[in-house]
């Protein structure tokens, strides 16, 4: 009877012009928000479709305002009638786009696993530095992305050749870690402080040392923000183009150093640049689908925990 009337009362409440209006209201702006967000990128992968005109002209629709073309694969060699012939165009991509893969994912999980070693003992434990505590310290680390990239260009260039870590993926890696570990430490302090300290206690009674409670109660529980913390390290790390343009020149060279490189003396290649976007574009893209089934098992995990 009782579900009868819920089911009564939700049928009359879907004819009411208010309800109905207001929901409307609701989806018509989740889809123009959807439609800015998702433009950029639908104007990139068309774009890599077009000749220099119709760029020009701004055409949009394919098969209506334009002929799609191969240009932007046909450049990178990757299109249907050159993908099976040497190019050394394509290998060069490819070198870029490994370079870039490497680089982004093993500076985002070494970030992840000091970041969130650092984040740990700052949420758990209380420490004093000369007049610094815990907060001082946890802000200190923020506090290093106020520092404008520039203003490191000349020591790390200095610093980098003494090292022998010019050129290199090593020193890209080691770089990108250190700039992305403030932002994986802020977030975990927050993710660990949430999570209350008797679940811990309760493990040391039954026996387990702190790593063991750390590895088996603390960090499924805090699951949704590592793969937050990660997925963010590597969208910056990823599209980094300033550090990685100064301190590589052939062998670590990344796509984003890649992309920049299609402007010249005859103009800008807007078909090889588009290209070489969506390349950027799309492994983000799938990262984020793959690792938000993680995040929902995560928040599953420690619900259950």
């Amino acid at each position: 009877m009782t579900q009868q009337i819920f089911r009564d009362s939700d049928a009359d409440r879907a004819f009411r012009p208010s309800w109905f209006l207001g929901r409307a209201a609701i989806y018509a702006v989740l889809l123009v928000w959807a439609f800015i967000c998702l433009f950029p990128i639908y104007w990139t992968l068309t774009t890599s479709f077009k000749a220099a005109p119709d760029v020009m002209q701004g055409n949009l629709v394919p098969w209506v305002d334009f002929e799609p073309k191969m240009l932007g694969l046909r450049s990178l060699g990757l299109s249907p009638e050159t993908i099976f012939a040497e190019s050394t165009v394509r290998a060069e991509f490819l070198k870029r786009f490994w370079n870039s893969v490497i680089v982004a994912l093993c500076s985002s999980a070494l970030a992840l696993v000091l970041g969130s070693m650092a984040a740990y003992g700052l949420s758990r434990f209380n420490y004093r530095f000369s007049f610094m505590k815990n907060a001082d310290i946890s802000f200190f680390f923020l506090s290093q992305l106020i520092l404008p990239p520039v203003v490191l260009a000349l020591p790390f260039l200095v610093l980098y050749k003494e090292l022998a870590l010019l050129d290199t993926r090593i020193g890209l890696i080691l770089l990108y870690t250190l700039t992305v570990m403030p932002i994986v430490i802020w977030i975990m302090r927050d993710q660990f402080s949430s999570i209350p300290t008797e679940l811990e206690e309760a493990a040391l009674v039954d026996g387990l040392s702190i790593w063991g409670a750390f590895v088996t109660i603390i960090l499924p529980i805090a699951l949704p923000g590592m793969v937050a913390a990660f997925i963010l390290s590597l969208v910056l790390t990823w599209n980094e183009y300033f550090f990685a343009a100064l301190l590589t020149s052939t062998n670590a060279n990344t796509l984003p150093v890649m992309v920049a490189s299609q402007t010249g003396s005859q103009g800008i290649s807007w078909w090889s640049m588009a290209a070489l976007s969506s390349a950027a574009i799309l492994p983000l893209i799938l990262v984020a689908i793959l690792l938000e089934k993680y995040i929902i098992k995560g928040m599953a995990a420690g619900a259950v925990k």
